[in-house]
């Protein structure tokens, strides 16, 4: 099973959130270990308005396509260019490599996010 980092949040569809200002965004391992050989992502660009728990892009690999959602609701402040030029960066590190990152509206968190702990709960009862 994947170690999640505890500073980060994460949504039962597998996008993590860091408590920054402007929060980043990405997938998980969990994500990354399903979907395999990542090779395109579309992204929301910045100015958008992304609302949390919405489609707001795709993350397409060799054997599939996923829906990207947002966690959190606000103004997108900025696109991870690397990511677009390079998306095997995901696969490599996907903490490191995040997607994009969000003015969030009311400047927190929401409370539905999971923590580390719970979060590998939910996958590992997935995986079993």
């Amino acid at each position: 099973m994947s170690t999640f980092p505890p500073e980060l949040r994460y949504t039962p569809e597998h996008e993590w959130v860091d408590a920054d200002s402007p929060a980043r965004i990405g997938i998980t391992q969990a994500a990354v270990d399903e979907l395999k050989d990542i090779v395109f992502v579309d992204l929301p660009q910045a100015g958008a308005t992304v609302t949390a728990g919405s489609e707001c892009g795709e993350i397409e690999s060799v054997k599939s396509v996923a829906e990207l959602f947002s966690p959190v609701t606000g103004v997108v402040a900025e696109v991870n260019q690397a990511v677009i030029d390079s998306p095997e960066l995901i696969n490599d590190d996907p903490y490191a490599a995040w997607l994009f990152s969000v003015e969030v509206e009311g400047g927190t968190l929401p409370e539905t996010l999971l923590d580390a702990e719970s979060y590998a709960g939910q996958v590992g009862s997935a995986e079993g």
